[in-house]
């Protein structure tokens, strides 16, 4: 047998305690004796079921905005001369960082992929796949059925950025569930 995995000679466990006759809370009689999985000489005992037994609380988040895919696809952008996407990509993001803030959903960096690094054309097109599953998470989080594929967005974006009406009618589905104002606290489903 290897001496590296022999017990050591000098340790004697605290007879009284293993008959279950504690002294005191946290206390090991004066000995550092371990249970099963506690911290000798340190007051630490081991987790036992029903002790630390606290309800849990519901995840929450606040409601997204209702928009009209077609607004935020077309009119808008035209409007604005296009400023307008930018600044609904920057919205939704910050909207989903909001509605689950258990999920890291950056907020601007998205809408800088767009407006610094648009001209390598690859950016963008992860950037707008990666929307896609957040989406499909934020979907997730509300109890829906995952209805956003981030294929189909990455795909719309070549039929005359079409992702955008995709996109924010899937966001939709989202504020549709809740049927509550913006920016409302919503009880997420898990």
């Amino acid at each position: 047998m290897d001496p590296r995995h022999q017990p050591d000679p000098r340790y004697q466990p605290d007879r009284r305690y293993q008959a279950g006759q504690r002294t005191g809370a946290g206390s090991y009689g004066g000995t550092a004796a371990p249970v099963a999985g506690g911290h000798p000489g340190t007051g630490i005992e081991p987790w036992r079921p029903g002790e630390l037994a606290a309800p849990q609380r519901a995840a929450t988040g606040l409601a997204m905005k209702r928009r009209h895919p077609v607004a935020a696809w077309l009119g808008l952008p035209l409007i604005t001369l296009g400023i307008y996407s930018l600044v609904w990509y920057y919205k939704i993001h910050r909207e989903m960082a909001e509605f689950d803030p258990r999920r890291q959903v950056p907020v601007a960096g998205p809408m800088l992929v767009l407006l610094l690094l648009g001209w390598t054309v690859i950016a963008p097109l992860i950037s707008f796949y990666n929307t896609g599953r957040r989406i499909a998470d934020a979907q997730r989080s509300a109890g829906l059925a995952v209805t956003c594929n981030p294929v189909v967005g990455l795909l719309l974006c070549f039929v005359f950025g079409l992702q955008t009406l995709y996109y924010q009618a899937e966001l939709n589905r989202i504020v549709d569930a809740y049927r509550v104002p913006e920016r409302t606290q919503v009880v997420l489903a898990r």
